[in-house]
């Protein structure tokens, strides 16, 4: 440090490269990187990692090319899902993204089947989330099955992400896994977005009681039929799940027909108008992770489940129609004008699919 001819000894602002220096070039960078964000760069590269790795796993499944095109797939699947659903619910997305592309190539790189399944249950229960997060509301029923096609179509990608990282684990034990991640995922994010246990209102209350009771009687279910076998009833059930194997190709996936569609159709549907829809719509990543899991199975063809995920979105959207009716019949939208009139007033707003929701 030097001393003026007075004396006196200089600020740190008379000091060449001193602290107010640092602090002007990290403000400039500041500026840089929020004009950065500001700009179309990161969604023009979202879109180009996604389908990239789109590319890659379309490769994999071919076969084309090297046998690790698939697992790379993967890996960048997996990073454009972290990515949009950091952005999606407020969060840090280049952070997020930026960790899960190293420890993906890690994943890879290391070979290892517990790192491989552990990779493979997150993207299964990361696209089960983002394929709720990203759907909007629905003033009328066509919407909302728009809004369940665009949330199939984001798990269906998450299925072949899944597979891509070759998860060595039962099918069973994986299902489970990635079905409790999935909703607890789902529900801790509409704990946020539905303002809370007190913002569940009546109707979300006994909507998320019934999902509730819908699940533990499927997963109770299951887990008797496994211990004890099928019964008489059970066994005509099985005859007509191999009846509509053999003559139509496919059997509707259960979670996804029964509770996750009709689930995020009444949920879209009821979010245009309260938000407690948000309440309903976590039980629709019940669904979604049943379709990104779907492929896990080596015993089903690719065009099997195909067509399962098909008809259950098509059988599950004809359940939502009737549970939407119900519910507006119910409180007091009967007749056509009324209903014209009671979408007209729907008009709660949330953000648009590419922008934050929180």
């Amino acid at each position: 440090m030097t001393v003026a001819p007075d004396g006196a000894v200089p600020t740190p602002a008379e000091e060449p490269g001193g602290a107010s220096a640092d602090a002007g070039r990290l403000e400039r960078w500041r500026a840089r990187a929020v004009a950065l964000g500001g700009s179309r760069v990161p969604h023009v590269s979202w879109w180009v990692l996604f389908c990239l790795g789109l590319g890659l796993l379309v490769a994999g499944v071919m076969p084309v090319g090297p046998g690790w095109l698939g697992g790379a797939g993967s890996v960048a699947v997996a990073t454009s899902y972290v990515w949009a659903l950091a952005a999606r619910t407020g969060g840090r997305p280049g952070v997020f993204g930026a960790l899960t592309l190293l420890v993906g190539v890690a994943v890879l790189l290391l070979d290892d089947d517990r790192g491989r399944t552990g990779a493979a249950v997150m993207t299964c229960a990361l696209a089960a989330v983002l394929a709720v997060m990203m759907t909007v509301p629905a003033k009328r029923f066509r919407e909302a099955a728009r809004e369940c096609a665009v949330a199939v179509l984001i798990a269906s990608v998450g299925a072949f992400a899944t597979v891509g990282f070759e998860p060595a684990l039962t099918v069973v034990r994986f299902q489970y896994a990635t079905l409790g991640l999935a909703l607890a995922g789902a529900f801790l994010l509409v704990h946020r977005l539905g303002a809370g246990l007190h913002g569940l209102g009546r109707r979300g209350l006994i909507a998320t009681i019934g999902g509730g009771v819908v699940l533990l009687v499927f997963v109770g279910y299951a887990e008797l039929l496994r211990e004890y076998g099928p019964g008489d009833v059970v066994t005509t059930l099985l005859d007509g799940v191999r009846w509509s194997r053999e003559n139509l190709g496919a059997f509707p996936r259960p979670l996804e027909t029964i509770l996750g569609v009709p689930a995020l159709a009444w949920g879209c549907h009821m979010r245009a108008r309260r938000r407690q829809g948000w309440w309903v719509c976590a039980f629709g990543a019940a669904g979604t992770v049943s379709i990104a899991n779907a492929l896990v199975d080596p015993s089903v063809a690719l065009l099997e489940s195909g067509l399962s995920v098909g008809y259950g979105l098509l059988i599950g959207l004809l359940i939502g129609l009737v549970v939407i009716r119900v519910d507006l019949a119910l409180t007091g939208s009967r007749g056509r004008r009324a209903r014209r009139d009671e979408q007209a007033s729907a008009v709660r707003p949330e953000p648009r699919r590419t922008a934050a929701l929180l």
